[in-house]
């Protein structure tokens, strides 16, 4: 039986800075104008924002970019950084004003159920993402 090759650290070489910090911002930026974190004219939150939402979005923008700035990816890594940041925009999100959570639930249901599910969506993004960067630094 052959044994299991590690994987090497990442390099510096491996690691477009530029791409990530450009890939990040664009990241906060623009889920920050559609959830309304970020103030604009256009869009009005309907639920109140709490610190946690702001805590959410800045750690799912951070930890993307990381992970849009690396130079190669798995199709499992793919998947697992997809999933981090749809659970990292649900959490910091308003409930009520997305509109493919409200075509499947109504609104009071959203405010009841889903609403209070929301730091939790964020803890486990932030885990998820955080996971991805560990492994690929280890």
């Amino acid at each position: 039986m052959q044994a299991l090759e590690l994987k090497k650290p990442m390099n510096l070489e491996e690691f477009n800075l530029l791409k990530a910090f450009v890939a990040g911002s664009i990241f906060f930026t623009v889920t920050g104008l559609v959830t309304g974190l970020v103030p604009n004219p256009v869009y009005v939150r309907m639920v109140p924002i709490t610190v946690l939402d702001y805590v959410f979005l800045l750690t799912t923008s951070v930890l993307s970019a990381y992970y849009f700035g690396k130079e190669q990816c798995s199709v499992l890594d793919n998947r697992l950084a997809g999933l981090g940041g749809l659970t990292g925009f649900l959490a910091f999100g308003c409930p009520i004003c997305n509109a493919v959570l409200l075509a499947f639930f109504s609104s009071s249901a959203l405010l009841t159920y889903f609403d209070p599910l929301r730091p939790f969506l964020g803890v486990f993004s932030t885990i998820l993402l955080a996971f991805l960067v560990y492994s690929d630094l280890k």
